[in-house]
């Protein structure tokens, strides 16, 4: 079982770093060029956005992840995109902690939900999988351990009676694409925030900044 290959001190949430301590930011999809730009990779997009903008190379594969690796003013920064498809992203991301021996509250998940409104993100230190497939495995391979943080990337909820795993596999119309483009480039900065303030302060600042956002956005068309 690939959960015994990991020892449990590579999953608590206390292990003591000597500053700057490193992160871990992880972002959901499924892999191949057919699920590009649909509403279920967003997380990948978002890793995508933060790698262009800090100069950071996704160049290399490990733990089944493109993966790459720099410092943001100098705290180091690990990225990952899960190549094992969206509802096995655990097989990936477990590994990754237990191999940089990294707390889970520094390891920062962003994927998308159809709870929030197209292009309205929050940032939590932790909480449920809200029915999300990628998350459950994620919590799975992390011992059922649910106090990791995550960036939750709002994508609307799907019209009428449509099937639910149809529109997250569906690419945005250009009005979704662009709160998209806009909510990618405010997670860019929300993740700036977090390593130069730490999570709690970025957190706060941060969300009160979208409750605004969403209330704007209830009543304009996707």
């Amino acid at each position: 079982m690939l959960l015994s290959r990991f020892p449990m001190r590579c999953f608590c949430s206390s292990t003591v770093f000597s500053n700057p301590q490193p992160w871990l930011f992880v972002g959901l999809g499924n892999p191949g060029d057919k699920f590009t730009g649909t509403r279920h990779n967003v997380g990948f997009e978002l890793v995508d956005a933060f790698a262009k903008s800090q100069g950071i190379s996704m160049d290399s594969v490990h733990c089944k992840a493109i993966f790459g690796k720099g410092f943001v003013n100098g705290v180091p920064v690990f990225l990952a995109k899960p190549q094992t498809y969206m509802n096995l992203s655990g097989e990936s991301c477990g590994p990754l902690a237990a191999y940089y021996k990294l707390p889970l509250t520094r390891v920062l998940v962003f994927h998308d939900d159809m709870d929030l409104p197209c292009g309205v993100l929050r940032l939590h230190p932790k909480g449920n999988h809200g029915s999300h497939n990628g998350l459950k495995s994620v919590i799975y391979h992390f011992r059922g351990n649910r106090e990791f943080p995550r960036l939750r990337i709002g994508i609307g909820r799907p019209p009428g009676q449509m099937d639910p795993k149809a529109f997250l596999l569906q690419k945005f119309n250009a009005r979704a694409q662009g709160r998209i483009n806009a909510a990618l480039q405010e997670g860019v900065v929300a993740l700036e925030q977090v390593l130069s303030k730490g999570l709690t302060e970025s957190a706060r600042c941060f969300n009160k900044e979208q409750k605004y956002k969403h209330i704007r956005l209830q009543t304009m068309p996707v």
